[in-house]
């Protein structure tokens, strides 16, 4: 077998102590990072470095590791997630790197997720849009079959495409308004195409939006940014649905 592959790189961070702190990047060097590395663990690196050096470290969101949760939110040179298309930042190799290279990494720029500290923003918002329909709520009684409620094959695939959404918030990060159009979108659409989604569907779809523009989202641009940026691929096709069925919603009141 050959010798792993190293890198030496030059990081620009973005640092801030808090949400009301002003912030600014900070330069640091690492050597010897290995190109099978992936994105968080070279900045494990790079904390275990400031450690030793008894400086603050780099704080940043994670969890799972696994592309999953969404949690590893950071805006790698220009992008939402790193440059690789349909991968969260956890899921992004060094080996995407070249030795020399310089690498800026940033927070999601959006008034609706407030820096907490350096890379890590508060995406609760997300949270609450969920929280004001995206559920169902109707007395369904016992468990039933599993063949009880048929449903075309196309349109479960279709909805299961849009549960593949994770909330990570990188439509948001890519959007130039930063809308959450996506999101949303991905989130109605996936029980507006079932049958047991269908019972709450006008409450749903006029209290997610409504919820929305409460927390100060923007609108949709059309530019397809979002979608480009999406590490699960959601199709903008699903906000054409989420219009019509905030149309439909509006005219039946």
């Amino acid at each position: 077998m050959g010798k792993e592959k190293e890198l030496n790189i030059t990081l620009k961070v973005w640092r801030q102590r808090g949400p009301q702190e002003k912030g600014a990047f900070e330069t640091y060097q690492l050597e010897g990072i290995s190109t099978e590395s992936s994105f968080l663990e070279m900045l494990d690196v790079l904390n275990e470095k400031l450690v030793k050096e008894r400086k603050e470290p780099v704080v940043f969101d994670h969890d799972c590791r696994e592309g999953i949760c969404g949690m590893c939110s950071l805006y790698i040179n220009g992008h939402p997630h790193g440059k690789d298309q349909e991968v969260t930042t956890c899921q992004l190799h060094m080996r995407r790197f070249n030795d020399g290279d310089t690498i800026t990494i940033e927070p999601w720029r959006s008034a609706a997720f407030p820096v907490i500290r350096d890379l890590m923003v508060d995406r609760s918002a997300f949270d609450k849009i969920m929280q004001a329909g995206g559920y169902t709520s109707v007395n369904t009684g016992g468990i039933p079959d599993a063949n009880a409620i048929p449903i075309p094959k196309p349109v479960a695939d279709e909805a299961m495409d849009a549960a593949s959404c994770i909330g990570c918030g990188a439509c948001v990060a890519a959007c130039k308004n930063g809308s959450a159009m996506l999101f949303v979108s991905a989130k109605v659409s996936q029980l507006a195409l079932l049958p047991q989604g269908k019972v709450e569907a006008a409450k749903r779809v006029k209290a997610m939006i409504a919820k929305m523009d409460e927390l100060g989202f923007g609108n949709c641009t059309n530019t397809r940014a979002c979608e480009a940026e999406c590490p699960k691929a959601v199709s903008i096709s699903n906000i054409a649905r989420l219009n019509r069925e905030f149309i439909c919603a509006k005219l039946k009141d």
